[in-house]
C-alpha cells in the first residue's frame, strides 16, 4: 500500500533545502576524503582536475537526478515505476535503496570514530605521544569491537532522531543549524593552518600544480571523488528533490549544493596542508591513516593544538551526520511512499537494520578475524561501484529512456531560459556517461588486477 501524496512532505524554503542537499554531499568524503586524495596525488594538479569533473560531470548529473525527483515526486524506486512504469528500471531505484542502507551501516561506524576522537582530544590523550604511540592508540581502538560497537550506534541514534522529524522538522531544521556551524568551525581552522610558521610550503603544494605528476590515475582518482563527493547515483538527490516545489529553480539548485560542496572540500585542503608540512617530518601521502594517525601529531606540535583538534574532530562529527541523515531518507522515503509506512517507523525500522548491518564492519578492524576487511569490501561494492552504476543508468534513462525533452520541459517549469540547456543536453547524453563508464572500468581493473 503505497502512502497518500498529498501527505507528502516538502522543503520549507530554498535555502533549507540547499544548506540540507549540501549536508549531504559535504562528508567524510570532503574533509577526509579530498585532502587524502589530493596528498596521495600531487596537490594542486589534482585538485584543478576534480574542479573540472565537478563541472563536467558532478553538476549536470546532479541536475538529472533533481530533476527526476521533482518530476516524480517520489523516492528513487518510485521516480522510475512512475516514468516508466511496467519496466525493470526500477531496479535502478532498487540498487539505489539498497546501496544507501549498505553505506549508512558503515558510514556509521566510522562517524563513530570521530565521537571518540572528540573525547580523546579534549581528554589530551595526544598530548606529549609519539607518533607511533598515536598510531597505537588508533589501532587500539578501532580493533576494540565493544566501544566500536556502543560509538556506532550512538551515531545511528542520532541520525534516527534527526530524521524522525521529518524533511522540514527535522532534517531541515538541523541541518540548518549544523551547516553554518560546519563553515565557522572549518574557517577558524584554516586561519589556524595558514598562519603557522612553515605553512607557506603546504600552501605551494596546494595551490602550485605540478604537471609532470599528471597522469591517468590522477584524472580517474580526481574523476572518481567529484563523483562520490557530491552524493551522486545512490538516489540521495532524487530523494531530495523529491520535496522540491515546482517553483524552485531547479538549475540554481543544483549549482549551489556543488559550490558548497565544493567550497568545503577546498577549505578542508587549506586547513590541513599547510599544517601538514609545518611540522617537521610528517608528509602529504599518508593515505586513510592522514586523519586518524597523522593529524594527532600535528595538533601536538601546534599553538593551542588540542582545542583545534576536538574543534576538527566537531567539524567531522557535523559533516558525518548530514550526510548520514540523506542516507538514511533515501531508505526511508522508499518505505513511506512504496510501503506506506509512518514515518517514525521508517526511521526506527531502518536504523536498526543499518545498525545490524554495520555490526561486521565495526569488528572486523581487529576484533573478529571472521569479518577481517569487511568494511573495505563493504565501500568497494557499495560506496564505489554501485554508485558508479547507479549513476551512469540514471543518465542513461534520463537521456536515452524518459529523454531530454521531458526534462527539460519540467527544469522549464521553474527556469525558463536555461541557456546552457543545449551544453547540458550534450553532457548528460555522452560526455558524463562515457566518462562514468571509463571511472568504472578502471575502478574495476584496479580491483582485479
Amino acid at each position: 500500500m503505497a502512502a497518500n501524496p498529498t501527505t507528502r512532505d516538502n522543503w520549507g524554503s530554498k535555502l533549507g533545502f540547499v544548506l540540507a542537499a549540501a549536508g549531504s554531499a559535504i562528508g567524510l568524503g570532503n574533509i577526509w576524503g579530498f585532502p587524502t586524495q589530493a596528498g596521495l596525488n600531487g596537490g594542486a594538479g589534482f585538485v584543478l582536475v576534480y574542479l573540472l569533473c565537478v563541472l563536467l560531470i558532478g553538476v549536470p548529473v546532479m541536475i538529472a537526478e533533481l530533476t527526476l525527483g521533482r518530476s516524480s515526486q517520489s523516492d528513487p524506486v518510485g521516480v522510475f515505476k512512475k516514468l516508466a512504469p511496467g519496466s525493470p528500471w526500477k531496479l535502478v531505484g532498487v540498487l539505489g535503496v539498497v546501496t544507501g542502507l549498505v553505506i549508512l551501516s558503515y558510514y556509521c561506524v566510522v562517524a563513530g570514530w570521530t565521537l571518540k576522537y572528540i573525547l580523546l582530544t579534549l581528554d589530551g590523550a595526544f598530548t606529549g605521544s609519539t607518533a607511533t604511540e598515536v598510531a597505537e592508540t588508533f589501532t587500539g581502538f578501532v580493533s576494540n569491537g565493544p566501544q566500536v560497537i556502543l560509538f556506532h550506534f550512538i551515531f545511528v541514534l542520532m541520525t534516527v532522531l534527526i530524521v524522525i522529524g521529518g524533511v522540514r522538522g527535522g532534517i531541515e531544521k538541523v541541518t540548518t543549524i549544523l551547516m553554518p556551524m560546519l563553515f565557522l568551525l572549518l574557517l577558524l581552522l584554516v586561519l589556524r593552518s595558514v598562519t603557522l610558521p612553515g605553512a607557506s610550503t603546504g600552501l605551494e603544494f596546494y595551490l602550485k600544480p605540478d604537471f609532470e605528476k599528471m597522469d591517468s590515475t590522477v584524472i580517474l582518482t580526481a574523476m572518481g571523488q567529484a563523483f562520490f563527493s557530491l552524493s551522486l547515483g545512490m538516489g540521495a538527490m532524487i530523494t531530495y528533490g523529491s520535496y522540491l516545489s515546482r517553483r524552485e529553480d531547479l538549475i540554481s539548485s543544483a549549482v549551489y549544493v556543488s559550490i558548497a560542496d565544493t567550497t568545503i572540500a577546498i577549505l578542508a585542503g587549506f586547513a590541513i596542508f599547510p599544517a601538514l608540512f609545518a611540522v617537521e617530518g610528517l608528509t602529504p601521502d599518508a593515505g586513510p591513516g592522514l586523519i586518524f594517525v597523522v593529524l594527532p601529531n600535528i595538533f601536538n606540535n601546534i599553538p593551542l593544538g588540542q582545542l583545534f583538534g576536538a574543534a576538527f574532530y566537531l567539524l567531522l562529527a557535523i559533516a558525518a551526520l548530514t550526510s548520514s541523515i540523506s542516507l538514511l531518507e533515501v531508505v526511508v522515503a522508499y518505505m513511506i511512499d512504496q510501503r506506506g509506512w509512518a514515518r517514525k517507523k521508517a526511521a526506527v525500522v531502518v536504523g536498526a537494520m543499518a545498525f545490524l548491518l554495520g555490526v561486521p564492519s565495526a569488528v572486523g578492524n581487529g576484533y573478529s578475524s571472521l569479518f577481517s576487511g569487511f568494511l573495505d569490501r563493504a565501500d568497494f561494492l557499495f560506496g564505489k561501484v554501485a554508485l558508479i552504476v547507479g549513476g551512469l543508468f540514471i543518465c542513461i534513462f534520463l537521456a536515452w529512456k524518459w529523454g531530454i525533452p521531458r526534462a527539460l520541459q519540467e527544469i522549464h517549469r521553474s527556469n525558463e531560459h536555461f541557456a546552457l540547456a543545449p551544453l547540458w543536453a550534450v553532457l548528460i547524453r555522452f560526455i558524463c556517461p562515457l566518462g562514468i563508464s571509463i571511472l568504472l572500468i578502471q575502478t574495476l581493473w584496479e580491483f582485479f588486477s
